[in-house]
């Protein structure tokens, strides 16, 4: 893989120079409509960077096994964990959000992607608010809508993330058609390329659904997605039920649980199914300048087929959350795995110079701070 931050800097440097105003003869067609709508796009963004040790001390400097580790990746060093800058502008009727970044991220969750075009790619989306019902219309790259968790540390109870948050897409490309269904609930559809995939690995489609209630003290969703996700194979479908629930106890505070299901077809074997729940336990304080986090969880993927391995896996995590200013979120974490297969990295490698994974635990401790603009 070549370096992520010189091409990052090299695309960012492209953005600014698109973005910035440039003498010309005739109006550009952007500036021509945010003259005539009043409206001008807002800049935003932020930088990620975490120091994280390992206690198993990996070989290769790596705490977690291929397919996960989207947060606190390299052992004893300090990484740059995500920087994003994103440009947008709300729907009224017609809007954009483009977002674009380089880190240890960006390198885990495009692994998959056949196209190395999209390595630096968070967002790049066009909405459109249609009629007074406020039916929205999205297309392009945007967040997955399943999961508790997302990509960004700095919306996440915790800094790592669970493994079911590894084990389900972050991001997606299509289309997606959200609208409400009274006060307090709403849903949405989306048809997808794949499961986090920009470029399509076959010509079979996912179909993406959402509904979620917003209660005074009670939120909830329960969504999924079906479609063939495997190289080559339009037949053969994955399947993902998934139900999250957060609720807000009192002003201090908060609980939510998530619970999820899947399954997928093979061709020559039975179908394979996989399962994840978590409990997440937060108390915050001060106005929100100070909190504290607890997550147990269990992620049950006793075929293989979706982490590579056979294993059940069980995690803890304690974190603790300061914001002295109002653009800076410092977290400090301990975390705790445990698999039933020994898929963690040890200190030592083989003959080969390949890293020996034997070990079926491991345990990490991790500052991560975030500043944003």
């Amino acid at each position: 893989m070549q370096p992520a931050i010189p091409r990052a800097l090299v695309a960012l440097a492209v953005a600014a120079a698109h973005a910035a105003p440039v003498p010309a003869t005739d109006t550009p067609p952007a500036a021509e409509a945010a003259a005539t709508t009043g409206r001008r796009p807002a800049v935003s963004g932020f930088v990620d960077l975490v120091y994280a040790y390992g206690f198993n001390r990996p070989a290769d400097a790596e705490h977690w096994f291929p397919g996960v580790g989207t947060a606190a990746q390299r052992d004893d060093e300090l990484s740059v964990n995500l920087a994003q800058v994103d440009v947008a502008m709300p729907p009224a009727p017609v809007g954009f959000h483009i977002a674009a970044g380089f880190g240890t991220a960006l390198d885990v969750v495009h692994a998959s992607e056949p196209d190395d075009a999209w390595d630096h790619l968070v967002q790049a989306s066009m909405q459109v608010r249609a009629g007074d019902r406020g039916v929205l219309v999205e297309a392009g790259v945007y967040p997955s809508h399943v999961g508790f968790e997302t990509l960004a540390t700095r919306d996440n109870w915790n800094y790592t993330r669970s493994f079911m948050g590894e084990f389900s897409p972050y991001y997606q490309a299509g289309v997606r058609v959200a609208f409400p269904l009274g006060e307090r609930w709403s849903s949405e559809v989306h048809l997808l390329n794949g499961w986090q995939l920009i470029t399509d690995n076959n010509r079979g489609k996912t179909l993406g659904w959402k509904f979620a209630f917003a209660g005074d003290r009670i939120d909830a969703s329960f969504n999924g997605l079906a479609g063939p996700e495997r190289p080559d194979d339009d037949r053969d479908r994955r399947i993902l039920l998934d139900s999250v629930m957060v609720w807000r106890i009192d002003p201090a505070w908060s609980a939510a649980a998530t619970l999820d299901v899947a399954g997928e077809e093979r061709p020559e074997d039975a179908a394979a199914r996989w399962w994840g729940a978590a409990i997440y336990v937060r108390r915050a304080g001060d106005g929100g300048r100070y909190a504290g986090t607890l997550r147990v969880e269990r992620f049950d993927d006793s075929e293989g087929a979706i982490s590579g391995t056979a294993q059940r896996l069980d995690s803890a995590t304690a974190t603790l959350e300061m914001r002295p200013f109002p653009n800076l979120i410092l977290k400090a974490e301990g975390r705790y795995d445990r698999s039933s297969a020994p898929v963690f990295a040890a200190d030592e490698r083989d003959a080969s110079g390949a890293v020996i994974r034997d070990r079926r635990d491991q345990a990490i401790v991790l500052v991560g701070a975030v500043a944003t603009f």
